[in-house]
């Protein structure tokens, strides 16, 4: 039996479905949404990992007999929330914190603790805190909640499983101690997540003043969000981090309010059919990413 495969079945004998990825990868190995053929599993509607996982023994010796899988781990019908603390990346600022970094401050910052619980660290140098998930609550997966180069992964994600490799390494178990409940503390946290209300259009009264400069701005803030609209299924995440990365330089410049761009995104959004949670965070993160890489380009009066 090969590595990858008893590290499926390892991950299956506690109870949380695994699904295969790409080798040496992060990436399903699954077919996506744009290639689906709708049927078995996806007869009615395409299924996503999260939904074909499995801890059936029998499915996972099949699957993994077919080449060096890595293991994909789908978090929320594990039952499990998954806190990512990653390393800074090489494009980050001199000086910026990883993310255990920040959730170090954060606990100091509130008085809170964060437990002991099972820990994989990861190819890249960051480390996966594994958690239960509160009974009775749907976590969602979130990004940039609890601070930069955090992430969670609960429902709507997944983890790649230790025993998986990449070119970078092996993500490998440095403490097997039994699984802490995720803290109340940070469950609130999670659970309200930055406010951002799809409210009515900007009007003609709302528009700034400034001539062509005023005339640009607005026309991209609404190109922006009809494309966001438009967006096709299977490229809506895709087209609404572009516009908001877009429309990110426009509020480092002066020229946009962060909340009336929040706003026209979240309408576009909420238009092609992404639900508030599926959108909030990914908002949130791209125009922080755009905002903090276009410094020094606000505009003064």
């Amino acid at each position: 039996m090969n590595d990858l495969l008893k590290a499926a079945l390892a991950a299956a004998e506690r109870g949380w479905p695994v699904f295969p990825l790409r080798p040496s990868s992060k990436v399903p190995a699954l077919h996506g949404e744009t290639k689906c053929p709708r049927t078995g599993a996806c007869a009615e509607r395409h299924a996503k990992p999260e939904q074909r996982a499995t801890t059936d023994p029998d499915r996972i010796r099949t699957a993994w007999a077919e080449g060096p899988y890595n293991v994909g781990l789908a978090t929320g019908p594990a039952g499990l929330v998954v806190i990512d603390l990653d390393p800074p990346k090489p494009t980050d600022p001199p000086g910026t914190q990883s993310g255990a970094q920040i959730l170090d401050a954060l606990c100091q910052a509130t008085g809170e603790q964060v437990p002991g619980t099972y820990t994989v660290a990861t190819p890249s140098g960051g480390i996966h805190l594994y958690f239960t998930a509160p009974a009775g609550a749907t976590m969602r997966s979130t990004q940039d909640i609890l601070g930069r180069h955090i992430d969670t992964r609960a429902w709507g994600g997944y983890v790649v499983a230790p025993g998986s490799t990449t070119p970078a390494g092996t993500y490998t178990v440095t403490d097997d101690q039994p699984l802490a409940p995720l803290p109340a503390w940070l469950q609130v946290k999670l659970a309200e997540p930055p406010r951002i209300i799809a409210r009515p259009a900007v009007t003609a009264a709302r528009l700034p003043s400034g001539g062509r400069r005023a005339s640009y701005v607005m026309a991209a803030l609404r190109n922006e969000e009809e494309a966001v609209a438009d967006a096709p299924e299977g490229h809506r995440n895709k087209v609404l981090v572009r516009a908001a990365r877009a429309l990110g330089r426009l509020i480092a410049s002066g020229d946009l309010d962060r909340g009336e761009v929040e706003e026209a995104l979240s309408r576009g959004a909420f238009a092609a059919g992404l639900k508030p949670y599926e959108y909030r965070s990914a908002i949130t993160s791209a125009l922080n990413w755009s905002i903090s890489n276009n410094p020094g380009t606000r505009r003064t009066a």
